[in-house]
């Protein structure tokens, strides 16, 4: 294995907001069924902001039940990374938004965008500033309000994506054998085609024209997105086992982006994982982007898969292609 974990994880606090749209709901706002949504995608309901609530609102909650589950101030947070597709506007950056509302007077920061990829990059950058000895204390946010990007009249989107966060806390390792262990992160731009959102940007400034088009929501094609994805988060994951010795069954908990349930349960048979390892909850949350992976922390913690030693991967494919996996060992 490679050296010691310079930074690990001491707190996570997660947040949804509290409405709920149903595979129910969705069956008289368009053309699909609840039976089609769970056989094809594994959810059944999502949860959805009200008017009004952005991004930064729903990272501050879950930032705020991460300190105090670690019991420190605000103030004690030196940096704020904030992964996520759906900031409050292009500028300023949503990590500092989050830093005035949480209350961080000495801390800097700013956002990763790398679509569902986002957290695990975010967490990587987090983990170097902490490994460096440049910060003892560093927020990773994933947060993402997909439905403001989302067109409820597409069957193919409206039914995939939910709003929600996740926060961790990261610190120094302190020489011992928890924490972040290893990383392996790719990007393939010839897929960013497949799915993306084409309106708003420098390429496509917003005008009547491109609101009218509907190029401010998400545009995707799902089976290209499903064949990479199912392919290549085994690739990754597969590479980083590899190369710090360890196979499929060593894996207490896989924690992986919640997108698909047929490509979760894809990568686990084909890595090999004990089913029990696996976690899934995109049935409750639906794909949140940024938030889906530490949502599935918190899933596993709470079934007791969780627990200080336990060996985790997480893994993610999105948008770009982003595509990436992280080994640590759970210290608390």
């Amino acid at each position: 294995m490679p050296n010691k974990p310079g930074a690990k994880i001491t707190a996570l606090g997660t947040y949804v907001p509290p409405r709920l749209l149903t595979n129910d709901d969705l069956e008289k706002m368009v053309d699909t069924s609840s039976q089609w949504i769970i056989e094809r995608t594994g959810i059944r309901q999502r949860h959805i902001v009200d008017k009004g609530v952005a991004s930064s609102d729903l990272a501050v909650e879950a930032a705020r039940a991460a300190l105090e589950e670690r019991g420190i101030a605000p103030s004690e947070i030196e940096l704020i990374i904030v992964a996520t597709v759906t900031p409050d506007m292009f500028f300023p950056a949503t990590a500092c938004l989050v830093q005035h509302k949480l209350g961080c007077p000495g801390a800097w920061g700013f956002d990763v965008s790398a679509a569902c990829s986002a957290f695990l990059y975010a967490l990587q950058c987090g983990t170097q500033y902490v490994a460096t000895g440049a910060h003892k204390k560093v927020l990773v946010i994933g947060s993402d309000v997909m439905s403001s990007i989302i067109d409820y009249t597409d069957r193919a989107t409206c039914v995939i994506f939910g709003d929600g966060a996740g926060a961790v806390l990261l610190e120094p390792a302190d020489g011992n054998s928890l924490g972040v262990i290893d990383y392996l992160h790719e990007i393939d731009g010839s897929g960013g085609c497949s799915l993306y959102m084409p309106g708003g940007g420098s390429l496509h400034p917003s005008t009547h024209e491109t609101v009218e088009k509907k190029m401010h929501y998400v545009h995707q094609d799902g089976q290209a997105v499903f064949k990479y994805a199912v392919r290549k988060m085994t690739e990754v994951c597969e590479k980083l086992l590899a190369r710090n010795g360890l196979s499929g069954k060593d894996v207490d908990a896989f924690i992986p982006h919640q997108a698909n349930r047929r490509i979760i349960t894809a990568t686990g048979d084909r890595l090999q994982l004990r089913p029990e390892s696996v976690i899934i909850n995109i049935d409750e949350y639906g794909n949140t982007t940024a938030g889906t992976i530490p949502l599935a922390m918190e899933t596993a913690r709470q079934k007791g898969i969780l627990r200080k030693g336990s060996t985790v991967l997480l893994a993610a494919v999105g948008a770009g292609f982003t595509v990436g996996a992280t080994l640590l060992k759970w210290a608390y």
